[in-house]
């Protein structure tokens, strides 16, 4: 089997996927983002505009099932601007849903999932379909919600071949995602992405997590208030001092309305790309921002 990219409008070459966002979301709802929604359609085609005007051709939005994610303006986008995109199914942390809705959805989950990336998102145009599962871990554990949407995530990635990629809370928890999903549940490192792992700066973990063959994906400089810029070139650098350049992906994850122009998705590539090419040579942000994603979001796509 050909391993390939699906996006919105189909599923593409991991050749031709081009410059990535790795981690962004151009629709997000939740309540605990009171008033910071990102659900203007023409706000999302500008964000990608400039994006694609900088350089950028594709962007995988993390945005699960059941938190606004524009499922059906998500193909016209992608055409509009040209930028590919990613979708995702899955589910975030309890605390971003209705209680009695989360309680509907727990039975069928693993086909939900499946179906979502098989036949369609729920609420989009048929053939709309996903491209990754995303999932959330909690603050330094994993507790009974967690643990349940990841037994159908990896079941979903074991019918299907995609990708799963984790929030990790304020970075905590990774070991015992990857010890959940690769240990007990059996799937493969290099199919998970975990994501905000610099907003924890332990050089000593990343290591670690690295050596177990996933993605790391270093996101959020739209995330002010959590501060990771600073470390960010020292975790590179040491993270591809010990040979996982490889593995590294970069990401905005915008979360809120507030924060989409500033900086936003083109912060990666008129600001952090350049100093990258500076400090490590022009061939790193090639590697962190084209060849990583089309291997990390690729996958050899099965039939359930």
């Amino acid at each position: 089997m050909t391993a390939t990219v699906r996006t919105v409008l189909g599923d593409l070459d991991p050749a031709e996927l081009g410059v990535c966002d790795s981690h962004d979301h151009l629709f997000l709802r939740s309540p605990r983002l009171p008033g910071e929604e990102l659900d203007d359609q023409g706000a999302a085609a500008e964000v990608l505009r400039a994006f694609a005007a900088a350089g950028g051709r594709a962007l995988v939005q993390w945005t699960p099932h059941g938190m606004g994610r524009g499922g059906a303006a998500l193909a016209g986008l992608s055409r509009g601007a040209g930028v590919h995109l990613v979708a995702a199914t899955g589910l975030h942390q309890a605390v971003h849903y209705d209680p009695d809705g989360l309680a509907d959805l727990y039975d069928g989950l693993a086909g939900l999932f499946t179906a979502e990336l098989t036949t369609g998102l729920r609420g989009a145009p048929a053939g709309t379909r996903a491209g990754l599962i995303k999932v959330a871990g909690d603050y330094h554990g994993l507790g009974e919600h967690t643990r349940r949407v990841m037994a159908a995530a990896a079941e979903a990635h074991h019918a299907t071949g995609a990708p799963i990629a984790v929030h990790h809370e304020l970075g905590t928890a990774a070991p015992d995602v990857l010890d959940l999903l690769c240990g007990r549940y059996g799937v493969p490192p290099r199919r998970i992405v975990l994501g905000h792992l610099n907003r924890l700066p332990d050089l000593r973990l990343h290591r670690h997590l690295a050596a177990s063959g996933a993605y790391l994906a270093l996101d959020g400089p739209s995330r002010a208030h959590h501060a990771t810029d600073h470390h960010l070139f020292d975790t590179i650098a040491a993270l591809a001092e010990a040979g996982h350049a490889a593995q590294l992906l970069l990401g905005g994850d915008t979360t809120t309305r507030g924060a989409r122009h500033s900086p936003g998705p083109t912060h990666l590539l008129t600001a952090l790309a350049p100093r990258l090419a500076r400090e490590f040579g022009p061939a790193l942000p090639h590697q962190l921002l084209t060849a990583n994603p089309a291997r990390a979001f690729a996958a050899e796509w099965a039939a359930p």
